[in-house]
């Protein structure tokens, strides 16, 4: 079939597009294509929030063929955390069949250049922009989103992560010329004189597992990272989210083939209910580079047994925040109750532990003991979420059972500082609501100890009484180290405390933010600018996004000729 989408077009489209994000990486500025209101949508053919519903409620009940080689059976069963059941239908493959297809495509994938790859990774972009409001119902109903945290995660921020790998990919890619000249003098007798070709060759086919709580944010990066490095890419979408991911291969692989490419280049891989078939996959000699966001049970896993693959993880760690004092009282409690309760804590960001010295602490309202600033923190998420109209939005539903018995089971560890409630969904009353719980605990009780240094994933945190500043920033020390974290957070006028803080977070490499009192929240990052996780520490070996997250994603291969 002859290419409807020519380089030409591709490059004077969206290489200025490029040229933004390769600036904005340099200087870490604010800056996105992709707006984040929905009052920016129904426009230039995009899909307003209308249109989008229709589209999605006209996936529910189908069958999404893909087109792609092998398909052996169909397969579903996804059901919304809002309690609607989906009914989407998917291909499922035979990968003897299946990842031989995807390998056919790559020899010209290759061929095309750092740039044109980049060009076709960002009309793909541009074309799931355009559809942002049947993607958000998509996430919303697979990961129990809020329809507003839903269509932002999951569509211009996701979007960004994915255009920012794209980016950093091209940048590594083009860091050698293609071609070089090469003479060596030789004295008296005629000089040695070389041609050289370098080629960035692809590693194999990049195997994306997705997750359930965030399927197009943390799967775009790998995605998007692999193909634009020349790798097919396999998507294995978490069994509960399998449709923003299908809609995802599906635009991917109609944007390949009308620019002259092989579709199978990105391909889908579904499983049937308890099949689980990411180990057998992720242990294919086909497979050379795997990107997971899941359990730390699982990631260590991989990086132990999938030793023919470049593999890439983003796990699980227990994130703190050191309340040492503040000049902002109201402020710290309202950024620190967003924080907590933005998704019922359903992120990998969210803060689990509040280390607070028992002695109190000093605010521009006078000193504040431990049990005053845990019952303030208290009264500040109860006042965010009193009103239930307000709470849904801000909470979402919970995602699984495991987050609902986990958040049950924490008010049995210790003090319960604000007990969590139910909230009726009037849109969806077979959701799931819960407001969070905090626990008081004691850092200085070995029996405390074994809750706060392990994850509570879910909408449950810990005000952990310690000695003082220095007995928080040792406790952090510890737990980065043996646990990892994604995001510590501190709040302190204290000079030496904050560069002890800092100091910390930069030996065990963690991300840190200081002093938020606004709109900025420890648990949200901002593509092109904010590292998403480090890997310096146990909870991720990548992050999202730098060099080393899409360097070793190919390799460069020379090819000398005499001149």
């Amino acid at each position: 079939m002859a290419a409807e989408l020519t380089a030409h077009q591709l490059i004077a489209q969206h290489r200025p597009t490029l040229d933004l994000a390769l600036e904005t990486i340099r200087t870490r500025a604010y800056w996105s294509p992709h707006p984040e209101h929905p009052k920016a949508y129904g426009e230039n053919g995009s899909l307003d929030m209308a249109a989008g519903k229709a589209a999605f409620d006209a996936l529910l009940g189908t069958r999404l063929d893909l087109g792609q080689p092998g398909t052996d059976d169909w397969v579903g069963g996804e059901v919304s955390p809002y309690g609607v059941e989906l009914g989407v239908e998917y291909p499922h493959a035979d990968l003897d069949v299946l990842l031989p297809a995807m390998k056919a495509g790559q020899k010209a994938w290759r061929d095309a250049g750092a740039e044109l790859r980049a060009m076709v990774c960002l009309e793909i972009l541009r074309r799931i922009a355009d559809r942002t409001m049947e993607f958000a119902q998509a996430v919303m109903h697979t990961s129990g989103q809020a329809f507003m945290m839903a269509f932002q995660a999951g569509g211009p921020h996701a979007q960004d992560r994915g255009m920012e790998a794209v980016a950093y990919a091209y940048v590594e890619q083009v860091r050698t010329p293609d071609t070089a000249e090469w003479t060596k003098p030789q004295g008296k007798r005629d000089p040695l004189a070389m041609t050289k070709q370098f080629t960035p060759v692809p590693r194999g086919i990049g195997l994306v597992i997705g997750c359930n709580t965030f399927p197009t944010w943390n799967g775009y990066p790998g995605l998007f990272a692999s193909l634009a490095t020349g790798n097919a890419v396999l998507v294995k979408p978490h069994p509960r989210a399998v449709l923003p991911l299908a809609l995802t291969v599906r635009v991917a692989r109609d944007v390949l083939a009308e620019a002259g490419f092989d579709p199978n280049l990105v391909a889908l891989a579904a499983e049937r209910p308890g099949e689980g078939i990411a180990k057998a996959l992720a242990t294919r000699p086909e497979i050379r580079i795997i990107d997971y966001t899941g359990s730390t049970s699982f990631g260590d896993w991989l990086e132990a047994n999938a030793r023919q693959a470049q593999v890439f993880t983003e796990k699980a760690g227990v994130n703190t925040v050191i309340v040492d004092s503040t000049d902002d009282y109201k402020g710290m409690l309202a950024n620190l109750a967003f924080s907590l309760s933005l998704y019922s804590g359903q992120m990998c960001t969210t803060p689990q532990n509040l280390l607070i010295p028992r002695d109190g602490i000093r605010t521009d309202q006078g000193p504040k003991t431990y049990d005053e600033v845990t019952a303030d923190l208290a009264r500040a998420v109860d006042g965010l979420l009193g009103d239930d109209a307000r709470a849904n939005a801000l909470l979402g539903a919970i995602v699984n059972p495991d987050v609902k018995a986990r958040l049950e089971a924490a008010a049995g560890l210790g003090e319960v500082a604000l007990a969590s409630r139910e909230v009726a969904n009037p849109d969806f009353p077979d959701a799931v609501v819960r407001t969070p719980v905090i626990v008081k605990l004691d850092g200085a009780k070995p029996d405390d100890e074994a809750a706060y240094t392990s994850e509570c994933f879910g909408p449950v945190s810990f005000a952990v009484a310690v000695d003082s500043a220095q007995h928080a920033v040792e406790l952090l020390r510890h737990s980065v180290r043996e646990k990892g974290a994604m995001t510590v957070g501190a709040y302190t006028t204290d000079a030496e405390v904050e560069q002890s803080v800092q100091e910390a977070c930069l030996e065990e490499a963690a991300q840190l933010s200081l002093n938020l009192t606004g709109g900025v929240y420890v648990n949200q990052t901002a593509a092109f600018s904010d590292f998403h996780g480090s890997g310096g520490n146990p909870a991720a070996n990548a992050a999202l996004c730098d060099g080393a997250f899409v360097a070793n994603r190919f390799r460069v291969v020379e090819v000398r000729r005499q001149a």
